[in-house]
């Protein structure tokens, strides 16, 4: 849109109109002509050091705050570690970076000041709630080995629940988290987090309680650091596990809780630990039970085997089958004890022919009468001899087979039981509720029902 003859009355000649590049060359200028060297006196907050060797943070007071770096050659001849919190003396130069348009102080030299107003006030909470005996050793309560709910206190939208949650899903922990949405940094956050402490106290659901947040500065830590927070987890029903910043990072927090974890990474770590060793130590045990319920299995098997043949050996029926085997064993052996004594006295009768035809007649009679009457003798003893051995035995078998005999079985208290069929069931194995059965007992049968198999 085209400028009215007004609008153009009341701009400066084109030469007046500068460019950004023109106005922030000439700011730089003009400040780092003014002010070439500089000398202030700040606290150090949100301190980095890039791999670079360069260090970036702020300077700053209770009021205002200026962007400082201190180059890598200036930093490696430094001699004090700048960290936040630390109250230090610098001599420097102010410059303008001109593709931003803004300013800060190249440090050339850097004095310890003392420590910062937070970095004071960390240690004199610390001291006090030591002495009250907050941090105390027996006040501490020990962690559950397999805590299966969890709560945590933290941002939900921060990296620190992503990463817990992260370990957990990796370690295979089976537990449930809970987490309770708080601020983790500002003014409202300590307010924050001891409301979701007393919240997680009152559901009455959490084995355990975690507290904590990633890294930052000393003031992003801060509501940490605070009396309310440090009181509300001192007291706190739950066992709680602060798991705030990084390693190097300590707040009161970490020593009011009963067990500190150096990241929420770490926290996650801890829980699942004792989860995967139970975990393992359940495994070992249940193969351990498998090989033995197997061997007890196998050895069971190989007795009821056992007891098997030694049923069957005392059955009736075998019994009475083995009394049948004997029967006509010792009926083949008397035959056999008759036949050799037949043919003994054949022999016998044979060698008195011959003797009787070398004498006389008369002589020949005598003597085949006397060796008559005695062949008779001799035979007619080992025929009773081996009858009345056999008879003695057949006796015994007779006997064994009566007491064998299942009636008289069923005279003991026995019964015997029969399907429909008419099938003896030596065992219960295929019956079924409803089966009709007989049952047969030493002076009848009667009908029976399976009611429970």
């Amino acid at each position: 849109m085209p400028l009215s003859p007004i609008e153009k009355s009341l701009l400066p000649p084109d030469e007046s109109i500068l460019t950004v590049s023109v106005f922030n060359r000439r700011v730089k200028d003009l400040l780092e002509s003014e002010m070439p060297e500089v000398w202030l006196k700040g606290e150090i907050s949100n301190f980095r050091r890039q791999s670079s060797g360069h260090c970036y943070f702020s300077l700053k007071d209770d009021r205002s705050q200026v962007s400082a770096v201190i180059f890598r050659g200036d930093a490696d001849s430094l001699g004090v570690t700048p960290r936040d919190g630390l109250q230090v003396i610098i001599y420097g130069q102010v410059s303008v970076y001109e593709p931003r348009g803004t300013y800060q102080i190249i440090i050339r030299f850097l004095i310890d000041a003392g420590q910062g107003r937070l970095q004071l006030e960390f240690e004199r909470l610390k001291r006090k709630l030591a002495d009250e005996g907050l941090f105390d050793p027996q006040r501490k309560k020990s962690l559950p080995p397999v805590p299966r709910t969890v709560g945590f206190v933290t941002s939900p939208t921060g990296a620190a629940v992503r990463d817990f949650l992260s370990v957990l899903r990796r370690r295979n922990w089976r537990g449930r988290v809970i987490v309770f949405p708080s601020r983790v940094q500002g003014k409202e956050a300590a307010e924050e987090i001891v409301g979701m402490i007393k919240k997680a106290q009152r559901l009455n659901l959490l084995d355990l309680l975690v507290i904590g947040r990633g890294g930052g500065s000393l003031e992003d830590l801060w509501p940490f650091n605070e009396e309310v927070v440090a009181r509300a987890v001192a007291s706190c029903a739950l066992p709680v596990i602060s798991a705030v910043g990084h390693e190097i990072d300590y707040t009161l927090s970490d020593f009011a809780a009963d067990w500190r974890a150096e990241t929420p990474t770490a926290a996650a770590e801890l829980i699942a630990r004792n989860f995967t060793e139970i975990e393992q130590r359940l495994l070992t045990a249940g193969n351990a039970l498998e090989v033995s319920v197997e061997g007890q299995i196998d050895q069971l098997d190989n007795y009821l085997n056992q007891l098997r043949e030694n049923l069957k050996h005392l059955s009736p029926i075998h019994r009475i089958e083995q009394g049948f085997l004997r029967l006509d064993d010792l009926a083949n052996r008397l035959v056999a004890s008759l036949r050799h004594g037949i043919a003994d006295g054949r022999y016998r009768e044979k060698t008195l022919a011959v003797r009787l035809a070398a004498i006389g007649p008369d002589k020949k009679v005598q003597l085949a009468q006397s060796q008559f009457l005695s062949l008779q003798n001799q035979l007619e003893n080992a025929i009773r001899t081996q009858v009345a051995g056999a008879a003695v035995r057949m006796s015994g078998i007779a006997k064994r087979l009566q007491n064998a005999n299942p009636e008289k079985i069923l005279q003991r208290g026995f019964v015997m039981i029969k399907d429909e069929q008419g099938r003896y069931l030596p065992q219960k194995a295929g019956l079924k509720e409803g089966d009709r059965l007989r049952t047969r007992f030493a002076d009848g049968e009667i009908g029976v029902e399976v009611t429970d198999n």
